[in-house]
């Protein structure tokens, strides 16, 4: 189970929007798996297909993470014609971030279409996502 501040499901959902038609990115750090900050990042293809996150950009992230003792918690970014539901490129991609969750968001309607996965050794497994107060 994914379990996130509602002010950050908020930020997800307000930068997928604001970032369409392209997909958005960022990631989520946190404590013990408690979330704790969200960095929402560039989208380095400017693509409403794909997103890679800048390598500069994603340096700077990593280490602010790992300098406040915090994890890597969440991955998100969105789907703009698509349902959120992991592509075969995020299945790839998952490799490289294990025991994360992989938040989507899809912006090919005005409705909210919010989900979240574990995604391990290519099995994808959609996990409850439980929004708190704050």
């Amino acid at each position: 189970m994914l379990e996130l501040p509602q002010s950050m499901v908020d930020r997800v959902v307000e930068h997928a929007r604001r970032d369409h038609p392209d997909e958005c990115c960022g990631v989520v750090a946190g404590r013990s798996g408690a979330a704790t900050r969200l960095f929402e990042m560039q989208n380095a293809e400017r693509s409403p297909t794909g997103f890679v996150f800048d390598s500069a950009e994603w340096l700077t992230v990593y280490r602010d993470i790992d300098d406040a003792d915090e994890d890597l918690l969440v991955v998100y970014h969105s789907h703009t014609m698509t349902e959120a539901y992991p592509s075969r490129t995020d299945v790839r991609w998952a490799v490289n971030t294990p025991g994360t969750s992989w938040l989507l968001v899809s912006t090919r309607s005005d409705e909210l279409e919010l989900r979240s996965f574990r995604i391990e050794d290519g099995v994808v497994t959609e996990e409850e996502i439980r929004v708190a107060g704050g």
